[in-house]
């Protein structure tokens, strides 16, 4: 089981468990035997563009949340390694608010939940909404001009767009390709994110087998990961923990998503240590 996870949120979101605290999280890896983590929570926005409630952190919180990661930092250094940073989306016309959390970080995962239409609305990435052709093609130029610009240390949940479309096509392999080739070109680690497996084994449908439940995970896609076989490109697993629950799971979510992808897959990847 891989020991380290970079991608952890806190409760400032939102939308992750009110009642664990930062400290909570390090002992529970530190429990588990993990040398390294990161928290990386939903990034403020010093310009808002996502109304959402309970979606991120308020600015204003930010540099309570930086000095909170910090002074665990000190007090376990001796147990374990901590890096604060962001999980942050690319629009175009923040690239400067972007580097801006860049330069207080430690580390940076980029995980695309949207882009801008024609009105400079946000289109948002999940179940049931639908992406035409150009669009996911779009969000795949995001995710590459995110890299070119030397802001992400680690792109999450790369296959996250298939909640777009109800089949692995053309197009959705031609966005494989693109961010496996910017990945590449960059340097740019790519996560099998475990979440929706967390989600449908351990959240949702629990009277179904998990034979059944396993059908309802979107992502990781295996067509997706088989494309990623065929580069040399860095990958890893990623908790995206919000719940305290996820840490428990790593060892069989780490497992499943193995399982979804294949054996002879998950053989031919790069992981990093």
């Amino acid at each position: 089981m891989q020991k380290f996870n970079y991608h952890n949120h806190t409760y400032r979101c939102g939308h992750a468990d009110l009642d664990m605290s930062d400290e909570d999280y390090v002992l529970e890896y530190i429990k588990f035997g993990f040398k390294e983590m990161a928290f990386t929570d939903h990034c403020p926005q010093k310009n808002k563009i996502d109304f959402r409630n309970n979606m991120r952190m308020e600015y204003s919180d930010r540099l309570e949340y930086l000095e909170s990661i910090n002074k665990l930092k000190e007090n376990y250094k001796d147990k374990i390694k901590i890096k604060v940073g962001y999980e942050v989306e690319y629009l175009p016309g923040e690239e400067e608010n972007l580097k801006e959390l860049k330069e207080e970080s430690d580390i940076i995962v980029l995980g695309q939940h949207y882009i801008y239409d024609n009105n400079k609305n946000l289109r948002f990435v999940r179940p049931g909404n639908k992406f035409s052709d150009s669009e996911l093609l779009e969000y795949a130029h995001y995710i590459e001009k995110t890299m070119e610009l030397g802001i992400p240390n680690i792109v999450a949940h790369p296959d996250l767009y298939m909640y777009t479309r109800e089949s692995f096509d053309d197009t959705c392999k031609e966005v494989a390709h693109i961010i496996c080739k910017a990945s590449l070109k960059y340097n740019i680690p790519i996560e099998i994110n475990l979440s929706n497996i967390y989600e449908n084994i351990f959240y949702r449908n629990r009277k179904l087998s998990i034979t059944e439940r396993l059908k309802n995970v979107t992502y990781p896609c295996k067509e997706f990961w088989k494309i990623v076989s065929e580069y040399d490109v860095k990958v890893l697993y990623g908790i995206d923990a919000h719940h305290r629950n996820q840490v428990l799971t790593f060892d069989k979510t780490e497992q499943l998503a193995n399982q979804i992808i294949g054996e002879e897959i998950i053989n031919k990847l790069n992981f990093i240590d």
